[in-house]
């Protein structure tokens, strides 16, 4: 939680009433940022006016989504606001909104992976890093950063960003907030927000009433009579895209990839552990060891039609929802024209628990009194709403159709629900594949998701349900899957003949099997190929021991110089890739410290990967003869220098 500065937050008289402009400052801003028109000839021609930006980097969507609650509130507050992704504008023209009286740059910034940007920061990421004669001095800003605490560097991005900013000249009126995904990232936000707001009035000299009733930004138009070939049925980005497939393949223009295996790699128990392979023939995409595939699911269509009929509408309308501001970037919550079930199936989240905002806004729609102020006090930042929240949605891990299901009385214009769920973001795997070996085909390695809640549901992982549904043929046409390609950090030596150690339990083997096909490869171009150490962990060797045929073939040909396997339930005492680490303490301690080996950990962030971390901070102590403060100072000194890559998630 971020306490108020009372340092940067200054009174100032409220400003005279003066006639709306037609175009108000913020539009000639983000104009100029688009075109290059200098701002000091446009303020000539306009009134001075209250403008808040909020630029947003964002990965999984809840740093957009954020950004969009804000630039929302700001309404509320009677000024003027919008979400803006950095990476459609000319951030080097960042220092012209300070020409703009009374404006405000909120940066709500998602760390991703080991402390780096997302992908659309990266650009503004580079501009702050390369610019040091940048003079913002005037610029008033703000920063809520995106992390988890299970991360080495956690909120990395912004609080670099909060730092550059003011390094650069710029004015800080707020303390940066830290959003903790590990503990209630949603709880962190609310709580960062509702001190930032008065603050913000009160610098501004804007009276902080807020005015709480529903604000709607999209209006909702029915296409009675429209020609079908213009209606959008899933594509990410334009139209009929996944008909006429032109590349380059990216975020906003998939590829659609054939599937052409789809096999379960566990031998038996309860889960469902798969590989598949995707075929890229023809695309141009390429790949490195170590990248990451990104896909795009689809809802189960059960509870789509579920949403459907406890909405009692018919999900096949073709409709619109039309920003309301005219003069908005962004026309449209998710491609338009479509169906509702299109929109339901492709571009909106309907199985995550829904945040406050969305029950605030819906709780209008109760016909019970109890269930308003339920829903109501669940959004609220009061101690008993915030335990009511944890309870009945996170802890219940309750979606959207759940909520409707146990509030009957609850009956919300679905409309208004599609404008207030998030969109439906790409899944990232580690490819399980190197392209020296395989150029046209990305594999990928994943657990299915599915388990029972407290509230006696089953729920199912949205992705990998999906991908497991993905058989070669269907019905005699070939199963694809919407993907591109993320690069990575986590790359192999450079030179092949450094030792590398790769600790990767479950289905964090994934790119070490990309890993050793391309140790393989090097070592039949003759190429003269360093140790390559293999630690992998699973519950039952007869049961979910992956690849095993692989990785002891490749242990017989001499690819790998080491395959050590923790099987964890295999004994009365549980064994883990760190017990194994531990035991093999000289040898590895040799690797690290005399023949400079890289360590690669892949899986579980929360548990496995700070275990690991500590099994060596304890080897440095042991054998190399430090203290604790040494040892951890030497690991980290390890990461600085690329020498410990990890690839983890939580």
């Amino acid at each position: 939680m971020a306490d108020m500065d009372t340092e940067t937050i200054t009174h100032t008289e409220p400003m005279a009433e003066e006639e709306e402009p037609l175009f108000s400052n913020l539009d000639l801003f983000l104009f100029s940022l688009i075109v290059g028109l200098h701002v000091d000839d446009i303020l000539l021609i306009c009134v001075q006016g209250k403008n808040i930006i909020v630029f947003y980097g964002s990965q999984t969507g809840t740093g957009e989504e954020f950004a969009n609650r804000l630039s929302k509130d700001a309404q509320r507050y009677g000024m003027k606001g919008m979400a803006a992704d950095p990476e459609e504008y000319e951030m080097g023209e960042l220092s012209r909104l300070s020409e703009i009286k009374n404006s405000l740059a909120i940066f709500c910034m998602a760390t991703y992976g080991e402390g780096d940007p997302t992908d659309n920061a990266q650009d503004f990421y580079d501009w702050l890093q390369e610019n040091d004669d940048e003079d913002l001095s005037g610029l008033n800003y703000t920063v809520f950063a995106l992390g988890n605490k299970t991360y080495e560097h956690y909120n990395a991005m912004g609080k670099y960003v909060d730092k550059r900013l003011e390094e650069l000249g710029a004015k800080r009126i707020f303390d940066i907030g830290l959003g903790d995904d590990d503990g209630n990232l949603e709880e962190d936000f609310i709580s960062w927000r509702e001190q930032f707001w008065p603050a913000i009035c009160e610098h501004f000299g804007v009276e902080a009433s807020g005015d709480e009733s529903s604000i709607r930004q999209y209006e909702l138009k029915e296409h009675t009579d429209i020609n079908m070939n213009k209606v959008y049925t899933g594509e990410i980005g334009r139209l009929k895209s996944f008909e006429v497939q032109k590349p380059p393949f990216d975020s906003k223009n998939p590829f659609l990839a054939p599937v052409t295996v789809n096999r379960r790699l566990n031998k038996a128990g309860d889960r469902h552990l798969m590989h598949l392979e995707l075929d890229i023939t023809g695309s141009k995409i390429r790949y490195e060891s170590g990248d990451h595939v990104a896909v795009f699911p689809t809802n189960d269509s059960v509870l789509v039609n579920k949403l459907g009929q406890i909405l009692g509408v018919d999900l096949d309308v073709v409709i619109s929802l039309n920003n309301l501001d005219d003069e908005s970037n962004k026309k449209h919550p998710f491609p338009c024209p479509t169906t509702y079930r299109t929109a339901l199936t492709h571009y909106l989240d309907i199985t995550h628990p829904p945040r406050t905002n969305v029950l605030y806004e819906l709780a209008q729609y109760a016909s019970d009194p109890k269930d308003q102020e339920n829903m109501r006090k669940m959004a609220s930042s009061a101690p008993e709403g915030k335990a009511l929240y944890q309870s009945w949605v996170l802890d219940a891990t309750r979606n959207i159709l759940a909520v409707l299901e146990d509030m009957p009385t609850l009956k919300p214009p679905i409309d208004h629900l599609c404008e207030l769920l998030p969109r439906l973001q790409a899944r990232y795997y580690s490819i399980a594949s190197s392209s020296k070996i395989h150029p046209n085909s990305i594999h990928i390695c994943a657990v299915v998701v599915e388990y029972n809640t407290k509230t006696g549901r089953v729920n199912k992982g949205v992705a990998t349900n999906w991908l497991k549904n993905k058989l070669v043929t269907d019905n005699g046409h070939k199963s694809t899957v919407p993907m591109y390609i993320r690069k990575s950090q986590f790359r192999l030596p450079f030179k092949a003949t450094n030792p590398v150690i790769m600790i990767g339990p479950g289905t964090g083997i994934a790119p070490f099997m990309g890993f050793i096909q391309e140790r393989a490869w090097l070592k039949q171009q003759g190429k003269e190929v360093g140790e390559t150490v293999m630690y992998f962990g699973c519950r039952h060797k007869n049961e979910d021991y992956l690849y095993q045929e692989e990785l002891e073939e490749a242990e017989k040909n001499g690819v790998l110089t080491q395959l050590n396997v923790a099987f964890s339930r295999d004994q009365e005492q549980k064994m883990y890739v760190q017990h194994l680490l531990k035991k093999h303490k000289e040898d590895l301690w040799k690797l690290i410290n005399s023949d400079n080996a890289h360590i690669y950990v892949c899986g579980d962030a929360k548990n496995m990967a700070k275990d690991v971390q500590t099994t060596f901070h304890e080897i440095a102590e042991e054998i190399g003869g430090m203290v604790r403060t040494q040892a951890t100072d030497y690991i980290k000194k390890l990461m600085t220098k690329g020498r410990y890559s990890q690839d983890v998630w939580s």
